[in-house]
């Protein structure tokens, strides 16, 4: 016998959900045959067998969620020995001393250097000012997870039951509410918005487009703004390539696939990548490394409706604009009253790492582009 661990998908995360199994009890697979497709950082991911055997347990069901280091398939092989050894990446345990601080939340006060937890629940913990020590784990080899803290903060504080009948988010919009709770957590956001004039623009402008190429002029202008912020060692790092987050409305949640090097590409080839995008986030064929990279991000939510908002930006990145819906509008010009079209933008950015002098130029120059000054 031989157990297969899930091993880490190359995400960052600690967990995956299950989303398919492609075998059953009692199947005979191949080395590299797919076995499983999981969830993991909006993306779904087919894992392959390391090893050819006779498929002896599945350890969960669809939808259940799936520790990094932990079982997922056990093989019969025919060796007659349980392999341990299978997990790939690393956990980090006691050996290693993540947080030498001491944290009160709880009945006692209690040094968390020496408790064995994933790094993520370390980050949690610290955050929230949890004890470790007081944390059930449960994950493997008696490591706690980011759930068992969330778990555990959870039942210091009231409970709130919803009317009715309720179901588990699960796949993109439980990673979703996730990322949206640690933005929450991490983030000291800041927002401005205005207007541009794009009453001018020629007849048939790809308006996105045009929003991407703003976006490259801005950044151009003002590189404060497509960076990476590390908050715990405040350290930035400034990109000299634009590669833009485009959030689009897929029918499961939020996906984010993301456009290369922006800077580089003509018109047309932006187009391309838009329509292939949305086409591959629509029925989740998108690769994992298209939503990797992101150095700014794009929320074009006036594609349905609405005028400001205030985006929501996901880490390590320090800056996200979004788009209204565009608008005819009376307005002065040359001391006479004409219709001309508006289109407002909302920038959200991390204060940490941001001025509001940065942000406003930023925008400024967004705004400039799109008028053609």
């Amino acid at each position: 016998m031989k157990i297969f661990h899930l091993p880490d998908l190359g995400e960052g995360l600690a967990e995956a959900e299950i989303r398919e199994w492609y075998v059953k009890v009692g199947d005979e697979v191949k080395v590299d045959q797919p076995l499983a497709s999981m969830e993991t950082a909006k993306a779904a991911v087919d894992v392959p067998s390391p090893y050819a055997g006779k498929i002896a347990e599945l350890h969960g069901k669809v939808n259940d969620i799936i520790k990094t280091g932990a079982p997922l398939v056990t093989f019969d092989t025919g060796e007659g020995i349980v392999d341990k050894g299978s997990v790939v990446g690393k956990l980090e345990t006691s050996e290693k001393k993540w947080d030498e601080g001491e944290v009160i939340i709880g009945s006692a006060k209690a040094s968390s250097g020496n408790v064995k937890a994933m790094p993520a629940a370390r980050v949690l913990a610290k955050q929230m000012n949890v004890d470790l020590s007081l944390v059930t784990p449960t994950g493997p080899q008696g490591l706690i997870t980011p759930d068992d803290v969330k778990k555990f903060i959870s039942q210091q504080a009231p409970t709130v039951s919803l009317p009715g009948e309720t179901e588990a988010l699960h796949g993109i919009r439980r990673v979703m509410a996730q990322a949206m709770a640690q933005s929450h957590l991490d983030i000291v956001p800041v927002t401005i918005v205005d207007d541009a004039d794009i009453t001018d623009l020629p007849p048939g402008t790809d308006v996105t487009v045009r929003i991407l190429k703003a976006m490259v002029a801005a950044a151009r202008a003002e590189p404060a703004l497509n960076a990476w912020f590390d908050g715990k060692k405040l350290e930035r790092k400034l990109w000299e390539e634009v590669n833009i987050g485009m959030a689009v409305d897929a029918p499961e949640g939020l996906l984010v696939p993301v456009i290369k090097q922006v800077e580089k590409r003509s018109d047309e080839e932006l187009r391309q990548l838009i329509d292939k995008y949305k086409k591959s986030a629509s029925d989740r064929s998108i690769a994992p490394a298209d939503m990797q990279g992101a150095t700014l991000m794009l929320s074009n939510f006036g594609t349905i409706i609405g005028r400001y908002a205030t985006p929501i930006l996901l880490p390590p990145m320090v800056a996200i604009l979004g788009c209204g819906r565009s608008r005819e509008t009376v307005m002065p010009r040359q001391g006479q009253m004409v219709i001309g079209r508006l289109l407002p933008l909302s920038l959200t950015v991390d204060h940490r790492a941001v001025t509001g002098g940065e942000a406003a130029r930023f925008l400024r120059a967004v705004i400039q582009h799109l008028q053609g000054k």
